[in-house]
């Protein structure tokens, strides 16, 4: 696909990245030298590389000389703290490295690490790493390109599991490919020099990665990366840089309207808005509408599993179908399932399971989770949804006990893991409160019988064992045991009720 792009468009721009401009033909030379870095090194078809790197060029670099060399990528969000660092290092058996300074602090020991041989640092020397820029410097190939199979693993991403450990989703080159056309094809997207999209979110999520870097590469379009969303930083490059396209979460469609000098930015090139994680309220899509009369707004709904979109809505439609998270992808198929796996009448409520080319196979060294999760070619979403006569899909309630914060998916069992481990912590619970800003935000109930505990306390012990954004918001403490039912199981709806 990449070099597709590099052949037919060389000359065109493929990657603006602070004050790093590429065209393609001038990417493609860095990641073949780069490719060629990692072949010196002893690296093969199957290993796995390791990607500790914000939205910066050296991801790109990172991530296309990996798949190069026929290794597996393996991208992880430069927020995780140490303990989840380690876990995933391990798991994966990553033999190589590559980090930003900013996360040197969190790093594991090299002795808690022990299958990882390599460790470089994208910002030069540093600790146990050399400096990224050593890896650039062999320009003679070491090594023919392997063959590679539609099925081979490309990426493994880590999503995390409601036992709490990760779970690491295996996307093969086919579940990738068949993913960006997908978009390509739905979004109407222009090939040649036409598209620019603006990656906002993180670039280890699967909508950075899949639905803006990768389906730009597709359509040998330019990608845009901002290092850290800012709205007025956000807004300027939308406007410098001719932005055609986004995928971003509602919350930042938002926070870029609240801006008193939102009308002052030259959008007019903006054509394709797309967004998932939360419902877009509609209010927001009035203002845009408004302000932004040449923006097309594309819900979709999908996940890691599927690659990225299962469903997306059909240009146009968004505000005819404003409660509906669009139709089935082509090639794709959607079943709305009872508890013994039987499809439920139209209309009528149900699990939502999905199966697809974009569907990858199942979770890295983990045939327990695999097994649980796929059955008959599908993936049980765990998210409750219907389907009416014209195949549009609606969802009534998300993956169990999961909140989505700003975007980022925190499930309530990780955060329920590690303060259960606290002393003083009896029973705990975490639950999503809705926030007009980020979607929800956490809030644990906790069941304690030290007088002295505080939520600032608890805060910190999640702080250092958790993500920041899996830090809860609120923290509210009871004398009581927390509401179960007769079977004991624990009672979530009346917590929410009490929030």
């Amino acid at each position: 696909m990449f070099q597709c792009a590099v052949a037919n468009n060389g000359d065109g721009e493929a990657l603006v990245a602070d004050e790093t401009r590429l065209t393609y033909q001038q990417l493609d030379d860095v990641v073949s030298r780069l490719a060629n870095g990692l072949s010196a090194l002893g690296l093969i078809k199957g290993d796995r590389v390791a990607l500790l790197i914000g939205n910066r060029a050296e991801f790109v670099y990172v991530l296309l000389a990996a798949l190069r060399i026929g290794a597996i990528a393996v991208p992880i969000n430069i927020r995780e703290q140490t303990p989840e660092l380690t876990y995933v290092l391990n798991h994966c058996g990553a033999r190589l490295l590559v980090h930003d300074k900013s996360v040197s602090a969190r790093l594991p020991l090299c002795a808690d690490t022990p299958v990882l041989e390599h460790r470089y640092c994208t910002d030069g020397e540093d600790r146990d790493s050399r400096a990224f820029s050593k890896l650039l410097e062999r320009s003679n190939p070491t090594s023919p390109r392997p063959r590679l199979a539609e099925e081979d693993v490309a990426v493994i991403l880590y999503t995390s599991g409601t036992t709490g450990l990760p779970k690491g989703a295996m996307l093969t080159h086919l579940n990738i490919i068949h993913s960006v056309m997908h978009f390509a094809l739905c979004m109407e997207l222009r090939s040649g020099h036409h598209e620019r999209s603006l990656l906002a979110v993180p670039a280890s999520h699967v909508t950075g990665l899949v639905a803006n870097l990768l389906t730009m590469l597709y359509v040998a379009g330019c990608n845009v990366i901002l290092e850290t969303f800012d709205t007025r930083v956000f807004l300027e490059l939308a406007a410098r840089e001719r932005i055609t396209h986004t995928i971003v979460v509602p919350a930042m469609y938002n926070l870029c309207l609240l801006r008193a000098d939102f009308d002052e930015f030259d959008l007019n090139a903006w054509r394709i808005g797309g967004y998932g994680g939360a419902p877009m309220p509609e209010s927001t899509i009035a203002a845009l509408a408004r302000k932004l009369p040449s923006l097309t707004l594309v819900n979709a709904y999908g996940s890691t599993e599927a690659s990225s979109p299962a469903t997306m809505m059909p240009l146009g439609l968004g505000a005819s179908h404003a409660d509906s998270v669009g139709i089935c992808l082509p090639c794709g198929d959607i079943r709305i399932v009872d508890e013994a796996g039987h499809s439920v009448e139209t209309g009528a409520d149900g699990e939502i399971w999905i199966a697809g080319p974009m569907v990858v196979p199942g979770y890295w060294d983990n045939e327990d989770k695999t097994r649980e999760s796929f059955e008959l070619g599908y993936w049980k979403s765990g998210d409750i949804g219907s389907r009416d006569a014209d195949g549009f899909i609606r969802l009534h309630d998300r993956k169990k006990d999961m909140i989505i914060r700003g975007g980022y998916n925190v499930y309530s069992a990780e955060i329920e893991n590690v303060l259960s481990a606290h002393p003083d912590v009896i029973e705990c619970a975490a639950i999503g409160q809705p926030d007009p800003v980020l979607g929800e935000k956490t809030r644990v109930h906790v069941y304690a019988d030290a007088p002295t505990l505080n939520a600032d306390s608890l805060k910190s012990f999640c702080a250092e064992r958790l993500a920041d954004y899996k830090v809860p918001d609120f923290i509210t403490f009871t004398s009581e045991p927390l509401p179960r039912n007769a079977n004991g199981k624990l009672l979530k709806k009346a917590l929410r009720e009490r929030s």
